[in-house]
């Protein structure tokens, strides 16, 4: 993202031209438009901004036949959560893994990790003593 784009620069149809790309987590430019509401000329011209800007990134494919672009979200790494695939110290078995055997010991292992922490997130915490 450049260093002076903020999404408050954006105008009204780029905005929602990136919510759109947000939402969808990608979609062809010439879906893009229609979903806009708007010309295919000015849906281009569009997503051309926002690209320029750094909010997405178009990469060039074929798409029912046709040359298009998938616009896709640039993502900031600093605002991914990995905290949720963590069980205490354990990282999720899911990640990496196109399969998962939900009676694997490691998937066993995770989730009981996973609600120990829950259970010690949720005791009630011992009331201060006072002096009388």
């Amino acid at each position: 993202m450049s260093a002076e784009a903020t999404e408050s620069d954006l105008s009204e149809d780029e905005r929602r031209g990136l919510e759109l790309v947000r939402e969808t987590r990608g979609v062809h430019q010439s879906q893009f438009w229609k979903k806009l509401d708007v010309s295919s000329r000015k849906g281009s011209r569009i997503a051309s901004k926002l690209e320029q800007k750094g909010f997405v990134e178009r990469e060039e494919t074929v798409h029912e036949g046709n040359t298009t672009y998938l616009i896709t979200p640039v993502i900031d790494e600093r605002e991914l959560n990995f905290s949720l695939l963590m069980a205490g110290e354990m990282l999720s078995p899911f990640v990496g893994e196109e399969e998962v055997d939900a009676q694997s010991d490691a998937f066993s292992q995770w989730i009981m990790n996973l609600a120990y922490e829950d259970q010690i997130d949720t005791e009630p915490e011992p009331e201060p003593e006072g002096d009388l």
